[in-house]
């Protein structure tokens, strides 16, 4: 197969994240206020989207609260950096289960809410961007699943559609593009997608080369993608998502790490994804060519 890098490259900087890593960086925004700020100076570095979850300011903790949103979009919207938005809508689908034994009831840490209730926040700020977590996985935690099922993902693809704001697909396995693919067939997405590949993620895609490349070759040819791995491998795959046609996510959500010892902050990273992409010879999308590209349109809030 022939390499057929790409030469015009945008980076989204995905700022915070809902992990637990608060307590393992003190670079890891948590207010409203030093989330924009982040992602402001991720901008300023070359980030042409930034994807911002949201905590509480006082424990670091995931959050859905509604005014911590409207704080963070307000803030950069306020700010004179241009950037486009993308906010996660991937909260509100976690279902922790009682144990091998007695999975039923949930137990403490479940958080599910119906498809309105997940958007509510992509409405009332009205982001450029959304995430569309396009299936159900197992993590990491023993008895925590990702919980994304296709009536809702159907739901959640049509509200966002109708509202006018783009869903990102993140993809964390093959299924998850399948099912991409017939939500556009079915006309509830628009074509061209977005979509976001996860790699390395536990249990979805693991980020050996032939699995990207799996994933690669399964995104229609002509959709837009980008691609991210996590920890040391973040910027090994700056690299592979370039020279395999597509475009970068780095950020504190995926890797805390500048070099080994080293924390990063999100500027630093997108600076140092910066040069590794511009020392494959491909230029640096800026915000307004990447609205262009992808057909966005920048609004203001309701």
């Amino acid at each position: 197969m022939p390499l057929e890098p790409n030469k015009e490259v945008f980076i989204t900087c995905a700022v915070t994240g809902s992990g637990s890593t608060q307590e393992r960086s003190p670079y890891v925004p948590r207010s409203p206020k030093e989330i924009a700020t982040s992602a402001i100076e991720a901008a300023n570095a070359g980030a042409a989207v930034v994807h911002c979850h949201v905590r509480d300011p006082q424990t670091g903790k995931p959050s859905r609260n509604l005014e911590y949103y409207r704080e963070v979009t307000n803030l950069i919207r306020a700010s004179s950096t241009d950037v486009i938005l993308n906010l996660t809508a991937g909260m509100g689908g976690d279902l922790v289960l009682g144990g091998t034994e007695s999975p039923l009831p949930p137990i403490s840490g479940t958080d599910m809410i119906g498809a309105k209730a997940r958007i509510e926040h992509i409405e009332m700020c009205l982001p450029e961007l959304c995430t569309l977590d396009c299936g159900t996985m197992n993590f990491a935690e023993a008895d925590y699943v990702m919980t994304n099922t296709p009536g809702i993902l159907r739901e959640m693809g049509s509200m966002m559609t109708t509202i006018g704001v783009k869903p990102e697909i993140e993809a964390f396995d093959t299924g998850h593009l399948w099912f991409a693919k017939q939500l556009v067939q079915e006309g509830i997405l628009d074509f061209p997608a977005l979509v976001q590949l996860c790699m390395g993620v536990p249990w979805g895609a693991p980020d050996d080369l032939n699995t990207f490349m799996a994933m690669v070759n399964n995104v229609p040819k002509e959709w837009n993608w980008s691609a991210f791995s996590l920890g040391r491998h973040q910027m090994s795959y700056v690299a592979a998502s370039v020279l395999a046609g597509g475009n970068v996510r780095v950020g504190l959500e995926d890797n805390l790490w500048l070099e080994k010892g080293v924390l990063a902050t999100n500027a630093q990273l997108v600076t140092k994804a910066v040069n590794l992409i511009e020392g494959l010879g491909s230029k640096i999308m800026t915000p307004s060519e990447v609205r262009s590209k992808l057909g966005l349109v920048k609004r203001s809030p309701k």
